[in-house]
C-alpha cells in the first residue's frame, strides 16, 4: 500500500450500525481557576497538558503534538483562517496572543481584529481533547493542518507512515489513520469539518499534512464548541463525541477539589504560595496509567521527530526522590501506587528498577540496558519506604512489602568489592553517566545514600521487631558515616571529594554531590563549613540555581549534562542541606530560585536543566520535570518551614527558618498520619509563635526537636526564640540570557554575615531585628533596608557585615 493519502469508500470503514449524530457541542460555562497562570504567547515557549491516559505537548504559537499513551497520534497542528470578503489567508500562529494554564485545562488565544479563536486543551480519562471556541464578525473558514504520526513510544516497533482514509459521518466525518498493522490505527476529527487536501491514488506520492476544514457562521454557531478528538477505534471516537463534556467536567471537578486535603501555604509571598500549589499539581500530572497500574514518569517535553516525549518513561530514582515531597503534602495514595509500581519490577536479587518504557511490555525490556542501569534506586527505595511509613503511620503497607525491602537492602550489602562496607557504583551508575577522568568506583553521592539507607533500615527493622537486623543496619550506618568522613574529606581544601577509587585514590573535583548527605535528616558531614561557603558563592551558585561542578574545575563545561550545568534537582538538594545546617539565608535564595522556575518556561512546571553560564534551559531540557517540581516542595516544607511528621508516635517536629519579610505564615492540611492540622506562624518581638489546630481533638507532640509525650487537644502551641537578626538575600530570577550578577550571602553568625557582590556595586537587603543594633559595620541602614556596598576591583568582592547589640 503506497504511503499517500487516499479516499476510500465508506463501505470499508468499521462503523457500527447504531450511532449518534457527529456534531458540534453546545457551549457550556467553565471558568478560570484561582491558580491560573497567564502570560503573552511566545512561539518557542512550551506548554504541557498531561493526564493519566494521554497528553498534549505544544509551543506558544499553538502548534502541538497529541499522545494517547503510549502512542503519538499526530503532530504539527497549525491553523489557517480565511475570512469572508477578506482576500488573504491568515496564519493563526502569527496571532497567538496569550497562554493561560489552569490545573484542568490550558487555553491559547489567537487574536485578530476580526475574530478570536480560543484553543482549549485538556486530558481526560480517554486522553486529550482540544475544543475550539470561535467569535468572529464575519463568516470564517478554519483549516486545521496536522501530520499523522501513529508512532508507539520508543523502543516499541512501528509500522510505517500512516495512510489516511476519510469516513463520512453525516455532513461531516473523520480520518482513520491506517498503519501496516491492522490492529493499530488512529481516528481523528472535528464534528462539522470536512477534508481538505486528499490526494487520489493516481497522484504521484508526496507527503502532505492532513487538513480539516471547518466553516463557521457567527450568526448560528457562536454558542458552540468544536472539539478535535482522537481515539484508537471508531466506536471510541464516536462515544467521545458525546462523552467529552462529561470528561471535562470530571477533570475540572477533580482539580477544583484537589487541595481540599493536600497541603497549601498562605504567606505574604503570593507567587511562592502559587509555586507550591503548582508543584503538587505538576507531580500529580506525571501519573500515567499502565494497564491496571499507575506510575510516575520522569518528565515531559515535545518529542519532535523522535518517539519519546521528554523523559516520558517510568523512572525509579526520579519517583523515589519525588515521593519525599508527596509525603510532605499528604498524598499517601499516590505514594503507595508509585512504590508498588517499582516493587512489582524488583529484580530477583533485590535490585530496584531505574527505567521502564510505556511500551516495555511490547519488547524484551530485560534485554535493554535501561531497566536496572542505576545503582541508586535500590538504597533510595529503603529510604523512601521509611519516610512513607514515618509520615503516614501505615505499618501494614510495610508489612506487606517487608520481604522486598529486606531484599533491596541485602542487595546493597552484597555489592562491596573492595571490602570497605560501602555500596559501590559497580552495580550501575551512581549519579553521573559520564565523567571525563573516568567513571567512578564509588561516588560520595552513592555512599551518602547508602549511609541514609542503613539508618532507614534500622528504623524499619525496629518496627518489624527484628532486633538483630536493626542492630546490624544501625552498626553499618555508623561505620559508613565514619568512613565517609575520614576517607572522603580533603583537609587541604576543606571539601569532600567527588569519588574514591578501589585503591583509595580520591577524585578531588569539587562538586555539589556531597549535599545529598543531608537529604533525609539522619546524617550530615562534619567539617563542612567551607564547603557550604563555596556552594553559595559564585563558584557554584548562579542566579538561577546551582552548578553541579565548580566553575574553576578543569572539567567545567556549562553546556554538559553532568559537568557544570544547573539542575533544579541539585538546587533543591543543596537548599535543604543549607536549611538543615542552619544556613537559612543561602537556603532561602536557592529555594526561591526553584520556585521562580514555575513561571519561567513551561508554566506551572519546573524544567530539567539549564546552562551553567546563562539563564536559559537546554534545548532538550524536559520542561515539565517531575523531580524539579518536587524540589520546590521538599526544601520549602522540610527546610524553610522545617516540618517533619512522625505519625508512628504522633510527633510533629517544627523548626521554621522563615524569611525576614514574613511576620506571619500558615500551612493548611499538614498531615501526621490520618490526622490533619493547620499550622499558623506569627512573629512577636523575639518569639516565633506556632499553633497547630485540628477540627477535632487529636493526639500530638508539637516540638522543635526533642521527643515529648503527645497530648490530645484541638489546639497545640509552641514558642521558639527568634535570632537577633534575619536577612533576605536577593533571589529574583534574572532576565533570560543573563549571567550571574546577584550578591551571595556566604555565611552567617549571631552577630553578622559574610557577603559577596560584584565589584563597585551595592545591594539592598530586607532585614528584621529583634532589637535595633547599637552599631552596624560593613553596611548602612537606610529607610528600613540594609545597604551593602562592595569595594572596587574585578569580579566578585567580599564584605563583612557586623551588628553590635545591647
Amino acid at each position: 500500500m503506497p504511503h499517500a493519502l487516499k479516499l476510500l469508500p465508506l463501505a470499508l470503514s468499521p462503523l457500527l450500525a447504531a450511532q449518534t449524530a457527529w456534531q458540534a457541542t453546545p457551549s457550556f460555562p467553565f471558568g478560570t481557576s484561582p491558580w491560573a497562570i497567564t502570560r503573552p504567547a511566545q512561539a518557542r515557549m512550551p506548554f504541557t497538558v498531561a493526564g493519566r491516559a494521554g497528553a498534549i505537548f505544544g509551543q506558544g504559537d499553538g502548534s502541538f503534538e497529541a499522545w494517547i499513551f503510549p502512542a503519538k497520534i499526530a503532530s504539527h497542528f497549525r491553523i489557517t483562517a480565511e475570512l469572508a470578503d477578506y482576500p488573504i489567508p491568515i496564519e493563526l500562529p502569527e496571532y497567538a496572543a496569550s497562554v493561560e494554564v489552569n490545573p484542568d485545562h490550558t487555553t491559547l488565544t489567537y487574536s485578530h481584529a476580526a475574530f478570536t479563536v480560543k484553543q482549549h486543551m485538556f486530558s481526560g480519562t480517554a486522553g486529550p481533547v482540544v475544543f475550539f471556541e470561535i467569535a468572529s464578525v464575519r463568516p470564517l473558514t478554519l483549516t486545521f493542518r496536522f501530520t499523522p504520526e501513529m508512532l508507539r513510544m520508543w523502543p516499541a516497533p512501528n509500522f510505517g507512515l500512516p495512510n489516511a482514509e476519510w469516513v463520512k459521518e453525516g455532513a461531516s466525518g473523520y480520518y482513520i489513520l491506517h498503519t501496516d498493522n491492522k490492529d493499530f490505527s488512529g481516528y481523528i476529527g472535528i464534528p462539522g469539518a470536512v477534508p481538505g487536501i486528499l490526494a487520489p491514488y493516481q497522484e504521484r506520492p508526496r507527503t502532505r499534512p492532513l487538513e480539516l476544514k471547518l466553516s463557521f457562521d457567527p450568526k448560528t454557531q457562536s454558542k458552540q464548541f468544536f472539539p478535535l478528538m482522537m481515539a484508537t477505534s471508531a466506536a471510541q471516537l464516536l462515544d467521545l463525541s458525546k462523552a467529552w463534556p462529561g470528561q471535562y467536567r470530571q477533570t475540572a471537578d477533580y482539580y477544583a477539589h484537589f487541595f481540599d486535603r493536600r497541603l497549601t501555604a498562605e504567606t505574604p509571598d503570593a507567587s511562592f504560595n502559587l509555586a507550591l500549589r503548582w508543584a503538587e499539581l505538576a507531580i500529580d500530572q506525571a501519573q500515567v496509567r499502565f494497564h491496571d497500574e499507575t506510575g510516575l514518569v520522569a518528565g515531559y517535553y515535545s518529542s519532535a521527530d523522535s518517539a519519546r516525549p521528554g523523559f516520558g518513561w517510568f523512572f525509579g530514582r526520579d519517583t523515589l526522590f519525588s515521593l519525599y515531597a508527596v509525603h510532605s503534602y499528604g498524598d499517601f495514595s499516590l505514594s503507595r501506587h508509585a512504590l508498588e509500581f517499582l516493587l512489582r519490577r524488583q529484580r530477583d536479587d533485590g535490585k530496584i528498577m531505574h527505567e521502564f518504557s510505556q511500551t516495555a511490555d511490547l519488547v524484551d525490556w530485560k534485554a535493554t540496558p535501561y531497566f536496572y542501569a542505576s545503582a541508586d534506586s535500590t538504597p533510595l527505595l529503603v529510604m523512601t519506604m521509611w519516610d512513607y511509613v514515618r509520615s503516614s503511620g501505615d505499618v501494614d503497607f510495610l508489612r506487606a512489602h517487608w520481604s522486598a525491602v529486606k531484599k533491596a537492602w541485602a542487595f546493597t550489602r552484597a555489592h562491596d568489592s573492595d571490602g570497605d562496607g560501602i555500596y559501590e557504583n559497580t552495580e550501575g551508575t551512581g549519579w553521573v553517566e559520564s565523567w571525563p577522568p573516568g567513571m567512578p568506583h564509588q561516588e560520595i553521592y552513592l555512599a551518602a545514600l547508602d549511609r541514609q539507607s542503613c539508618s532507614a533500615m534500622a528504623s524499619l527493622s525496629a518496627l518489624m521487631h527484628e532486633p538483630e537486623l536493626e542492630a546490624a543496619a544501625h552498626s553499618q550506618a555508623e561505620s559508613i558515616g565514619a568512613k565517609i568522613a575520614s576517607e572522603y574529606f580533603d583537609t587541604e581544601r576543606q571539601f569532600y571529594a567527588f569519588s574514591r577509587d578501589a585503591d583509595g585514590t580520591l577524585d578531588r573535583t569539587a562538586t555539589i554531590f556531597p549535599s545529598v548527605a543531608w537529604w533525609d535528616g539522619s546524617f550530615e558531614l562534619p567539617h563542612a563549613e567551607k564547603m557550604f561557603e563555596r556552594w553559595v558563592s559564585p563558584e557554584f551558585s548562579t542566579d538561577w540555581g546551582l552548578r553541579d561542578v565548580s566553575r574553576v574545575s578543569s572539567i567545567y563545561d556549562p553546556m554538559s549534562y553532568h559537568q557544570g550545568s544547573v539542575w533544579p534537582l541539585y538546587t533543591g538538594w543543596t537548599a535543604l542541606a543549607e536549611y538543615r545546617a542552619g544556613r537559612p539565608f543561602a537556603g532561602y535564595a536557592h529555594l526561591m530560585q526553584n520556585a521562580g522556575m514555575t513561571f519561567s518556561q513551561d508554566l506551572g512546571a519546573v524544567t530539567e536543566l539549564l546552562s551553567g553560564e546563562f539563564f536559559q534551559p537546554f534545548g532538550r531540557s524536559s520542561s515539565h520535570q517531575l523531580w524539579s517540581s518536587a524540589m520546590v516542595l521538599t526544601p520549602a516544607l522540610r527546610g524553610l518551614f522545617g516540618i517533619e511528621a512522625d505519625a508512628l508516635r504522633h510527633i510533629l517536629r517544627v523548626h521554621p527558618q522563615l524569611p525576614a519579610a514574613w511576620e506571619t505564615a500558615a500551612l493548611k492540611n499538614v498531615t501526621v498520619g490520618a490526622a490533619t492540622f493547620d499550622l499558623h506562624f506569627r512573629k512577636h518581638d523575639d518569639k516565633l509563635l506556632i499553633e497547630a489546630s485540628s477540627i477535632d481533638p487529636q493526639p500530638l507532640c508539637l516540638t522543635a526537636g526533642a521527643d515529648c509525650v503527645p497530648a490530645t487537644a484541638r489546639i497545640h502551641q509552641l514558642e521558639l526564640n527568634l535570632p537577633a537578626f534575619e536577612v533576605d538575600p536577593p533571589h529574583a530570577l534574572p532576565p533570560v540570557g543573563s549571567s550571574t550578577v546577584s550578591a551571595k550571602i556566604l555565611s552567617e553568625s549571631e552577630t553578622g554575615f559574610e557577603i559577596e557582590g560584584l565589584a563597585g556595586s551595592a545591594v539592598a537587603l530586607n532585614v528584621r531585628f529583634v532589637g535595633p543594633p547599637v552599631q552596624v559595620s560593613g553596611a548602612s541602614l537606610e529607610g528600613g533596608e540594609l545597604i551593602v556596598r562592595f569595594p572596587a576591583g574585578e569580579g566578585y568582592q567580599r564584605a563583612t557585615v557586623r551588628f553590635t547589640f545591647n
